[in-house]
C-alpha cells in the first residue's frame, strides 16, 4: 500500500500523513523533512536553500530520488508536493491525495506553527509556491496546478485532520481491497 499526501504549505499534509501512518502502522516519509535536513546540513536558511535549489537542480533530483525509492518499496505514506507525480513516473500503484485549503487558512496555520506574522507568511507562501512551481516545471515538466492526477481532493478548511484521515482510509480500503484500519502491533 502506498498513499501519497500532497498539497501546498499549511494544507494539513503533515498532520494527516502522521495520522495515516499511525493508523496503518507504516512509515511516513516527509519530503519537507528531507529538504529541511539538507538545508541544515549545508548551514543555510530555507530561503537561502530555496534560492540554491533554483540554480542547482541536482539537489531536488537527489532528494526526490530518495522519495521514489520509498515509493517503490511500498507500504508507506509519502508526503510531499511531488509525491503524486513521482508515483506516476515510477509506475507505482498508489492512492494519490491532494489536500487544499484557502490561502488565509494556510497562512494562519503556518504562522501559528512557526510563531510568525500571518501576513508575512502569506507572502512567503506565495513566493515559495511560485519558486517551487517554476522549479518543478523546469526539472520534471510537472505542473503543480494540475490536480487531475489525484484520486482524491479534500479541502481542509472546515474538516479536521481526523475526518480527512478517515476519508482517506476508506478510499485506501476500496483501492487496495483490504482493511485500512489499525495495523497489527509490530
Amino acid at each position: 500500500m502506498v498513499i501519497t499526501i500532497s498539497g501546498l504549505p499549511g494544507s494539513g499534509k503533515t498532520t494527516v500523513a502522521r495520522l495515516l501512518s499511525n493508523r496503518l502502522g507504516i512509515p511516513h516519509i516527509y519530503a519537507g523533512d528531507l529538504y529541511r535536513r539538507e538545508a541544515a546540513e549545508r548551514g543555510v536558511s530555507l530561503e537561502e536553500f530555496n534560492q540554491l535549489t533554483e540554480r542547482d537542480h541536482s539537489i531536488d533530483r537527489a532528494l526526490d530520488a530518495k522519495m521514489a525509492d520509498h515509493a517503490r518499496q511500498g507500504n508507506v505514506v509519502l508526503e510531499g508536493r511531488l509525491a503524486g507525480f513521482m508515483v506516476l513516473q515510477e509506475a507505482v500503484d498508489a492512492l494519490k491525495v491532494w489536500l487544499t485549503a484557502s490561502d488565509e487558512i494556510r497562512a494562519r496555520r503556518v504562522a501559528q506553527r512557526e510563531s510568525k506574522d500571518s501576513a508575512a507568511v502569506a507572502q512567503q507562501n506565495r513566493a515559495r509556491q511560485g519558486s517551487d512551481s517554476k522549479r518543478y516545471r523546469e526539472i520534471y515538466g510537472f505542473d503543480l496546478n494540475d490536480t487531475s492526477i489525484y484520486d482524491l481532493i479534500l479541502n481542509s478548511d472546515d474538516q479536521g485532520p481526523e475526518v480527512l484521515a478517515e476519508q482517506i482510509l476508506t478510499a485506501a480500503a476500496r483501492r487496495f481491497g483490504r482493511d485500512a484500519g489499525p495495523a497489527a502491533p509490530r
